[in-house]
């Protein structure tokens, strides 16, 4: 089965739509069928958007790309310092 990319949007509906089906006394795996995910996808989603609007949750994809982007440099910049600390020491192999 291909993988489906679900946009914030889209996860935030679906787990709106899921939380209707569930107060009307349907069971999770229902509600996944209807959905079309799985269980653990369901969960997975749950854990890491339910409770928030569209706006917060893209707010918080940007915050974990600038977060990626920031540890990038600083790997960098780390990697660079001790490389000029080791050429300033001459310790060549």
């Amino acid at each position: 089965m291909a993988r489906k990319k679900h946009t914030v949007e889209q996860i935030i509906s679906k787990l709106r739509e899921a939380e209707v089906a569930l107060s009307k006394g349907q069971t999770v795996l229902q509600v996944c069928r209807t959905l079309g995910v799985t269980e653990q996808t369901y969960y997975r989603w749950r854990q890491e958007y339910g409770g928030l609007k569209v706006d917060q949750a893209k707010l918080l994809k940007d915050l974990e790309r600038e977060n990626t982007r920031l540890k990038r440099a600083v790997a960098d910049l780390t990697l660079d310092k001790l490389i000029l600390k080791e050429a300033a020491e001459g310790n060549f192999s």
